[in-house]
């Protein structure tokens, strides 16, 4: 990978379409949060799939990783364009991730720069980060990247999910500088429903994948590579520590050519085996 490839008005290896494909987005808006809101009714979340008694094998959706492979779920269940309303049983199951990235890539199709970005949530439960995705445009004419809650547009979260406010998530880097300065509790910083996986790790783990996710990597929730399943365990010292700082400035600096050479180290690159 180069810098030049890093073009997030282009795809990456997830957020790709197959040949015939980009016809299904004929009719979807043209605004940047119109697209994201026609990513968020495409969803559903595996606990709501259940609910509704969807069978496992559905539920299996959740580990799909490129978005090729998503519409090609949506289209087994309703070949329809993907602006036709669909029943909740007929969206595709994925978690907050899988509606970042469906949006970063309807965005990235029609030129857009777009970015999925994993961190936390700070508004779903008072004093606590709560493990999420958002996706990321970039407003040429204010020269800034907005954050936008795909999945939460409409729900009431957040005052405006469309543009959410700073602080109000934190990518793993960003979560990760301030537990480093003291600025915050990383007892409260980790995935809502579990009694373990807070923490540290949990933050540091978000941060390496929201790396990747800027050299256009959108991995899954549970994807685990390089020292991520030791930091897990509790097997990772100062040293490794340090490394996710400098992980931490390097997504903030937000410098091509720097975001590239990091996602080369051998502990943040991801594996083959986790490619599409």
């Amino acid at each position: 990978m180069t810098a030049t490839a890093l073009d997030y008005s282009r795809p990456g290896p997830h957020t790709r379409l197959e040949a015939g494909q980009p016809a299904l987005l004929e009719g979807l808006p043209d605004d940047p949060v119109g697209l994201c809101a026609a990513a968020r009714s495409l969803v559903i979340q595996p606990s709501d799939a259940a609910r509704l008694g969807l069978p496992e094998s559905r539920i299996a959706e959740k580990d799909i990783r490129p978005v090729s492979g998503l519409l090609t779920a949506l289209t087994a269940l309703d070949p329809a364009p993907l602006h036709h309303p669909r029943p909740p049983e007929h969206r595709v199951v994925g978690t907050c991730r899988h509606f970042a990235t469906l949006a970063c890539a309807f965005l990235r199709a029609r030129g857009i720069p777009a970015r999925a970005r994993c961190g936390f949530g700070t508004y779903f439960t008072e004093g606590r980060g709560l493990d999420h995705w958002i996706t990321e445009y970039r407003h040429t004419g204010e020269r800034r990247w907005v954050r936008v809650d795909t999945e939460h547009l409409g729900n009431g979260y957040v005052e405006r999910p469309e543009d959410l406010a700073p602080g109000e998530f934190l990518t793993g880097g960003e979560a990760w500088t301030r537990y480093r300065a003291g600025l915050l509790d990383p007892g409260r910083y980790g995935v809502a429903g579990t009694d373990h996986a807070w923490g540290p790790h949990e933050i540091s783990g978000n941060a390496v994948r929201d790396l990747a996710a800027l050299c256009k990597h959108e991995m899954l929730n549970w994807d685990e590579w390089g020292r991520m399943t030791e930091a897990y365990e509790g097997r990772t010292g100062p040293d490794y520590d340090l490394l996710i700082d400098t992980l931490a400035a390097t997504c903030a600096a937000d410098e091509p050519a720097a975001l590239v050479r990091l996602f080369t180290h051998p502990h943040f690159g991801v594996p083959q085996r986790l490619t599409p």
